[in-house]
C-alpha cells in the first residue's frame, strides 16, 4: 500500500497538475512542466502518477512503484514535485482528483496541464465538461497533434472560453471554464518511443491497479 504523503499545496499558491501513467517519465514531461512554470506563472508543478490509464493496455505498464520512482528521478527542478495522491486515495478519475484537491486546498489555484493528444481524447473522459467547469486547463502542443487538438470536440465546445497564449499568465487566476493552447517548441521525447527501444519497462514489472481519466 502506498503511504499517504503531504501534498505540496498551500494557500495562495498557483499549482499545475500534470497527470499520467509516466510509463516512463521522460524529457517531454519535464519540458511541458518547465514551460508551464514560466508561461503560466505557476509556483509549482505536481506530477500525479496514476495507477493506470484506461486508454492504454495494462500489459504495457511497468509496476506503479517503479513508475513513481522513475518520475522522482526525472523531476529535476526545485519546483517540480511527484505525488502518489491518486493511488493513496483510490481515485480512478481526473475529475475526482480535482474535486478532492479543491475541497482540501480551497485557497490554492490549480491548473490542469495536458498534452494536445489529451485534448483530442478528453471527450472520452468521465464528466469531461464538468472538468472544464471546475479547473482552468492548459493544453501543450505535441508533435502530430497541432491540427487535431484545436479542432477537437472539447476545444470546439469551450471555444469561447479560450485564453490566447500571450495572456496565459492569467489562466490560474481565471474563473473556469478557462483554457489555453500553448504552441510550445516540440519535443520528440515520448514514453512509447522509449518502450519501443526496449528501455522500458524493467523486467519483472508488477501489473498496476486500474485507473481511468
Amino acid at each position: 500500500m502506498v503511504a499517504v504523503t503531504r501534498f505540496p499545496a498551500g494557500p495562495g499558491l498557483r499549482i499545475g497538475l500534470l497527470g499520467g501513467s509516466f510509463n516512463p517519465a521522460h524529457e517531454g514531461h519535464l519540458k511541458i512542466s518547465l514551460a508551464a512554470l514560466k508561461l503560466l506563472a505557476l509556483d509549482r508543478v505536481v506530477w500525479l502518477v496514476s495507477p493506470r490509464n484506461p486508454l492504454k493496455l495494462a500489459s504495457t505498464l511497468a509496476g506503479y512503484d517503479e513508475r513513481l520512482a522513475r518520475a522522482k528521478i526525472a523531476a529535476v527542478h526545485p519546483r517540480l514535485f511527484v505525488s502518489g495522491f491518486e493511488a493513496e486515495y483510490g481515485h480512478r478519475y481526473t475529475i475526482d482528483t480535482v474535486l478532492h484537491l479543491k475541497r482540501t486546498f480551497r485557497r490554492t489555484r490549480f491548473v490542469l496541464l495536458i498534452g494536445a493528444d489529451n485534448l483530442v481524447s478528453m471527450a472520452r473522459w468521465k464528466n469531461w465538461t464538468r472538468l472544464f467547469d471546475e479547473v482552468p486547463i492548459a493544453a501543450f502542443a505535441r508533435p502530430g497533434w497541432d491540427l487535431a487538438a484545436p479542432a477537437s470536440q472539447a476545444a470546439r465546445r469551450f471555444a469561447r472560453y479560450r485564453v490566447p497564449p500571450h495572456e496565459a499568465k492569467r489562466l490560474a487566476a481565471s474563473r473556469p471554464p478557462a483554457w489555453t493552447y500553448v504552441p510550445t517548441t516540440h519535443d520528440e521525447s515520448s514514453a512509447s518511443a522509449i518502450r519501443e527501444k526496449g528501455l522500458w519497462p524493467p523486467r519483472n514489472s508488477v501489473t498496476a491497479a486500474p485507473h481511468q481519466n
